[in-house]
C-alpha cells in the first residue's frame, strides 16, 4: 500500500513501542477507503484467430459440433450403389423390351407364313386349254347321241348339222358325215370376272391358232369358228371358250381333223 501513518514511514523506520501505563497508539484513519477484494476467476480460454476472409470486428463463429457423418438425405457412400441400381433397372427394361419385340416379330412371321401356305393350298386352278390329243378326245360311248348340251361338249366331238348358236347338238361318230368338230377348248377360272366380248373373241382366235390339226384339213374347205359365254351364261357358271372347224357345205367331213 502507498498509505503512510504515524507509526512508520515509507522507508521502513521501526514503530515506537508505547511504554507501560501509556494508552495504545491508535493509528489515524486511512486517507482513502481500503480496496475491496474479489474472488479470482480463471482466465477465459483465448479465442482462436478469426478466419482470413472474416471482416474485422466480426464475432467469432460458434464452433460446429464435431460430427463427421454426412446428412442422411444425401448419403455420400450410397450414391454409387443407387446409380448402379438404376442402371440395372434400365438394362432390365431394355432387355424385356427386346424380348417382347422378338416375340412379336416371330408371331407376325408365323402368321404371314401360315397365310402364304393357306393361299398356296387354295390357289385356284389356272385356266386350261384342252389340247387335241387322242387322250383328250371324246369318249361318248354309243353314238350318235342327240340333245347334247353346249356345256357338255367334249374335245374331239363331231357334230351333224352343227349350229354354233344352238344350245344343244347331235354328236355323231367322226367317221360318219358331219359338218363340224370341236378342236380346242379354253376354260377360265371360276374366280374370274367377266372379261368382255372383245377379250373372249381374242381368246377364241388364240386357241384356234394353237389347235393341232391333221393333214386331212387339206381335203376340205374349212373355217374356224368360236363360241364363248355371254355375261348371262358367265353368271350361270359358263367359263369355256370353244374353237370349231366347220365345213362350208353340209356334212361332208368324213374323218377326225385332230390327232
Amino acid at each position: 500500500m502507498n498509505d503512510e501513518n504515524e507509526t512508520g514511514n515509507s522507508k521502513g523506520n521501526p514503530k515506537p513501542t508505547p511504554g507501560p501505563g501509556m494508552p495504545p497508539v491508535v493509528p489515524p484513519p486511512p486517507a482513502r477507503p481500503p480496496t475491496s477484494s474479489l474472488p479470482v476467476q480463471p482466465p477465459a480460454a483465448p479465442a482462436g484467430p478469426p478466419p482470413k476472409d472474416a471482416p474485422a470486428g466480426a464475432a467469432p463463429a460458434a464452433d460446429a459440433p464435431a460430427n463427421d457423418s454426412t446428412p442422411e438425405d444425401t448419403p455420400a457412400d450410397d450414391t454409387p450403389a443407387a446409380e448402379s441400381k438404376q442402371t440395372l433397372l434400365k438394362a432390365g427394361f431394355v432387355v424385356a423390351g427386346l424380348v417382347v419385340l422378338g416375340l412379336l416379330a416371330w408371331w407376325v412371321a408365323a402368321l404371314i407364313a401360315s397365310g402364304t401356305q393357306q393361299a398356296a393350298n387354295q390357289t385356284p386352278a389356272p385356266a386350261t386349254t384342252d389340247s387335241a390329243s387322242p387322250s383328250a378326245q371324246a369318249t361318248r360311248g354309243e353314238l350318235p347321241l342327240d340333245g347334247v348340251g353346249a356345256l357338255d361338249y367334249q374335245l374331239g366331238d363331231c357334230f351333224e348339222n352343227f349350229d354354233p348358236e344352238a344350245t344343244e347338238s347331235r354328236v355323231v361318230p367322226c367317221t360318219t358325215g358331219h359338218s363340224a368338230q370341236l378342236v380346242a377348248v379354253h376354260r377360265y377360272p371360276e374366280s374370274d370376272s367377266y372379261p368382255g366380248i372383245a377379250a373372249l373373241r381374242e381368246k377364241g382366235r388364240e386357241i384356234c391358232q394353237g389347235a393341232g390339226l391333221t393333214d386331212a384339213v387339206a381335203n376340205y374347205v374349212l373355217m374356224q369358228r368360236n363360241a364363248y359365254p355371254s355375261d348371262t351364261s358367265w353368271e350361270q357358271g359358263d367359263r369355256r371358250v370353244d374353237c370349231y372347224v366347220t365345213a362350208d357345205k353340209g356334212n361332208i367331213i368324213m374323218e377326225s381333223l385332230i390327232p
